[in-house]
Order: C-alpha cells, then structure tokens, then sequence
C-alpha cells in the first residue's frame, strides 16, 4: 500500500500530483465502452485535470467560487472533482436522480457560478433550475442541445480541455491551499427534510484517508496493487471520500461499475480488493445467494447450514473438518462470485444487521462496518479484523478521533475529520458543533472493548403512548431477513402498538403468484414469525402493503438507499393511520 505520511498533504490535489509522480503512467481510471474496458493512467488523468482547471480560471471562475457537479459515476467526475479544487475552486456535488427542484435548491443556496453536467438527460433537469438562479455557465461533458438553454453559456467539455496545454507543474504550484480550506459543500440526502450544505475542508478528507489506510494497511496483508470497484454515487461523501480519495491514498485503481443489473458481472471481470457498499445492498446480495443456492440443492443448503452454525468466531477443534470441507466448497465458491480477491467490503451510510453481518462473514466475506456522517468527512469508526470484528458494532474510532457518549446517549465527536458548519446555516451549524464536538444525532454506547455499538438515530425513535423508546431501524433490518419481504418501515409514534408498512419481495410474489388478501395474509404471517422473537414493545401488530417499492426514482430512498421516513409518511400516513381504527 501507499506511504502513510498523510499529514504532509496541505490539500487533497496535492496528494494526488503526488501518486501521480509515483505512478506515472500506470492505469487509474477505468470505464466500459463499446463492450471493453478502457483506462486512463495517472499521468492522463494528471493532465486533464491541470488542462480544465485552467479552463475554469479562463471562464472567470476565481478562487473560492463554487461550482456544481452533476455526472453518473465516470473518469471525468474524477478530473472534474481535482480540477475544481485545483482551480482554487469549491465542488458542489450533485445527485443525479435530483428533480428541478432539488437542482435549484442546491444551486441557489450554494450560489454556484458555473455547473458541470455528463450528459442531455441529467442537463434536463437541471438547465431549468440554472436559469432561476444567477448560475449562467455550462460544461457538458457530451454534446447536448437543449431549447430551454437561451441566456445559458454551453461550453463542450472536449473543446475546453483542447484549449488549455495541462501544465502539471503549473497547477501543483499554485494549489498553496492548506487543510483548513474549503474543499467541496456536500448536500446531505435529505432524509428529513431539506438537504443542508456540509462544508467539508481538504483535512476532513485527508484525516479520513489518513485512518481508513491505517486500518487497511494494518489489517491486511499487501498483495499487490489495490483496486476498488466505484458503485455508489460519487456525490455521496461515503464513496466521495472512502471510494475516490481514499484510493487515490492507496495508489489503487478505480473501476466504474455499470449499474446495479451488471454489478454481479463486473465483480468477476474486475475482481476488486475494497469496495464501499450499503447495507440495502448487502441485503439483496444475501437474497440472491439464498436463491442460489436453494436452486443447487441439498447438499449446497447443508454446507450454508454448517457454515452458519460455526459462523466466523474463531472455530472449535470439533467443527474444523466441517470447517475446511465448507472453505473448500462454499466460502470458494462465493468469493469467486465477488472476483476472488476482495480484502474487504467496506459497509456504511445506514446500519447494518448483526445477522447480514453473521452471514457474509460465514460464507467467506470480509465485511468491515464503519460509522460516521456527511459532517464528520463522513468516516469517524470502523472495525478492524486484526481485533476480532464484531458485527453487533461498528468499531473503535479511527486515529485521531475522539468519541464520547452525552448524557442521553448522544454520539459526540472531534476531530480534524468534523465539518467546518453548514452552508448559510449558522442556526443550524451552532445547534450541532458544540465546543468543537459534532453533535451527531445518533444514540449509541460503547462495549467493553471499546467498540461503539449505534442503536438509533436520535430523531427516529418510536416514542409509544406509555413513554417506551423503540429504534424502528432494527424492527425494520430483522423484517427485512423474511424471505418475503424486500422493504419494510415501522410507525407507531404516540400510539398503543406498531404497525408496518411492507413492500413484499417480488420474485417470490411471482413465484407463488399470491395476490389480495391471500398476500396480506402470507405477509401477517412472516411478521408474526419475527413478532416472536421481539419484545412486546417491538412488535409489528397490523400490515400494509406498499403500492411500490421504496426507490430513488419515487424519492421514498435517498442516492446511497436510506429510507426517507417523511416521504413515505406523507404518502401513506392516512392508510396507516387507519390501521389502528379497523
């Protein structure tokens, strides 16, 4: 792995120009295109990134202004995200699934002077929200045309980079910013409302490759050169930190994935060392190894039974020739389905199940569940396989961070890795950073080996009409375990008992082609199953079925696939509601 002298980078294009130095012409960068996969190496990359930065600063652009970033993941978001901050500029990043108005939103409360779009699709959602704002600059990365576009200056991507030489040398030399400087404003997924603007500083991002690589390099052991497979979006912190700059930090190479449809063919054809996941996504991988190996019959079923049963504690003398005939068969066997060579799934945004967590790690998967936020660079734990990972946890704190528990089970942390504020938020950002300490709004405590264990956002908690707390999350994460269910959220604020909302999981609907209440029934009844094995308090009593399931595109789950409790809510609060007069 790389060198580990983090704290001589003043700035994060300065790390980079200083892989690049020692990478050369080795491939970074990778992306499919007509079938194959392309690259282009860091020394490519360097170039481009010094060519665009001086084609900001030739269309005005001044230190300090901002400039919005909306692209699927893809090499020139990388160029663009370094050539920004290289300009002495702030990236604005931006969802692709945003509507116009969450475009305008950002653009407006950032006062972004130019933007950036990939392409004529994503440009259509966003043009109308730059001609609302004073934003009167475009760059497309593909050539677009768009009607709406009168009073928008639409400069082509290729033709801008053909106009400037990339002097390297002159683009390391004048990014003489320094750790405390702002390096990009990361709008948070609006889980509860409003996206609020994270001004995120070059040493938030710093301190968190800084950390993530000393549990990496500490952890496991270097097999030659790294390489990540980039799924999530990149204007998410979560890969913007732990998916880009974090490889940069390791001298890894990039691989963009495809999408969710081809992301269990590109495991095998890029066959990646770490990756950034969710835990939605953990879950439908575990839903189609099931499937799988359901389909492979009694003896596969067997062989996940006994992996199970010995799970990944440290084996008994009994269980070891149960233990290597299931290395040598099953765990073998789904890794290959991961490429072979994954060091380490990286899990964090959302909690994730002990027993997602149990399962992955029983087959063979290194998972490594980390904490943290928008506001805090957005790592601030993560648990190490050198001290025993405990899937109940997320882990110590990385290096250089301090985590202490507030009085009423406030997460608190400081650190290099906390925000500067939020964006034209002052209210907000005094509220939050207290004596220098991120007040996180999650609740959790430590055990005794110092690992912090979260049981809910602060905010989340089920308060019932006798004063019982219930974190909805862990109802939700075991319901979700059912083989019959995909989607689940939990309600029952201020009322007797919960009730549920389901989206049932639809390839075993179309299995047994269940259908009105014959489904509502069948749905009752994988409830009922969990019911049992939850307290009193945390049992779901009555169901409804969603009319869809909870995705982006319907605003019910947020770009990294966290739940947006208030949307749902608002669209089913009344149904709900409901349950409890029938």
């Amino acid at each position: 792995m790389a060198e580990t002298s983090f704290t001589r980078y003043s700035n994060l294009v300065a790390m980079f120009f200083a892989r690049v130095a020692v990478r050369g012409d080795r491939p970074f960068l990778y992306w499919k295109e007509g079938g194959a996969w392309r690259s282009l190496s860091w020394n490519e990359t360097a170039q481009r990134v010094a060519a665009l930065a001086e084609g900001l600063a030739a269309l005005g652009l001044v230190r300090g202004d901002r400039v919005m970033l909306v692209a699927e993941n893809r090499p020139e978001w990388a160029i663009a995200d370094l050539a920004i901050m290289a300009a002495g500029c702030i990236t604005v990043p931006a969802y692709t699934s945003n509507t116009t108005r969450d475009h305008a939103h950002v653009v407006g409360d950032s006062g972004a002077r130019a933007a950036i779009v990939s392409n004529a699709k994503l440009a259509q959602a966003l043009i109308p929200a730059l001609l609302e704002s004073d934003c009167r600059t475009l760059i497309s990365i593909e050539q677009i045309v768009d009607a709406r576009s009168d009073g928008l200056a639409i400069v082509n991507w290729d033709e801008l980079l053909a106009q400037h030489a990339g002097d390297v040398a002159r683009c390391v030399e004048r990014a003489d910013f320094v750790r405390d400087d702002l390096a990009c404003i990361i709008y948070t997924s609006g889980t509860g409302g409003s996206p609020r603007g994270v001004r995120q500083h070059h040493g938030a991002l710093l301190h968190n490759v800084a950390g993530a690589h000393d549990v990496l390099a500490g952890d496991f052991p270097s097999g030659g050169d790294e390489r990540f497979l980039s799924f999530l979006p990149l204007s998410h912190a979560y890969e913007h930190t732990a998916g880009f700059y974090l490889a940069i930090g390791l001298d890894a190479e990039i691989w963009y994935a495809e999408g969710l449809d081809r992301l269990a063919a590109n495991f095998e054809e890029v066959r990646p060392t770490i990756m950034a996941v969710v835990p939605r996504l953990f879950e439908m991988l575990r839903q189609r190894l099931l499937r799988s190996i359901e389909q492979q019959g009694r003896f596969a079923q067997w062989l996940l039974a006994r992996a199970i049963a010995i799970g990944p504690a440290p084996v008994r003398l009994i269980d070891r020739p149960i233990d290597l005939l299931v290395e040598l068969t099953l765990r073998r066997k789904v890794r290959a389905r991961f490429g072979g060579r994954v060091k380490a799934l990286v899990s964090g945004g959302a909690p994730l199940n002990p027993e997602i967590g149990r399962f992955f790690q029983s087959v063979g998967v290194c998972i490594l569940q980390g904490y943290g936020q928008t506001e805090c660079g957005p790592i601030a734990t993560v648990n190490r396989p050198r001290a025993g990972i405990a899937v109940a946890t997320v882990g110590p704190p990385l290096r250089d961070t301090e985590i202490r528990i507030a009085e009423d089970g406030e997460i608190l942390i400081r650190g290099e890795n906390v925000m500067l504020g939020y964006w034209n938020n002052p209210a907000e950002t005094e509220r939050t950073l207290v004596d220098g300490w991120l007040h996180s709004g999650d609740i959790g405590r430590f055990d005794e080996a110092g690992r912090l264990m979260i049981t809910d956002r602060k905010k989340d908690l089920i308060v019932n009409d006798k004063g019982e707390n219930v974190a909805p999350q862990r109802v939700e994460s075991i319901l979700q375990l059912e083989p019959e269910i995909a989607q689940a959220m939990v309600s029952g604020d201020k009322r007797p008992y919960l009730v549920g909302l389901i989206v049932p999981d639809r390839e075993w609907q179309r299995d047994t082609k269940l259908e009105g209440a014959a489904l509502h029934k069948a749905l009752q009844a994988a409830v009922d199953r969990v019911n049992s094995g939850l307290s009193v308090t945390e049992r779901v009593r009555r169901i409804l079925i969603a009319d869809e399931s909870f995705t982006i595109e319907n605003g019910a789950l947020t770009p990294s696939m966290k739940m947006r409790r208030h949307v749902l809510r608002e669209r089913y609060g009344a149904r709900l509601d409901a349950l409890y007069k029938s």
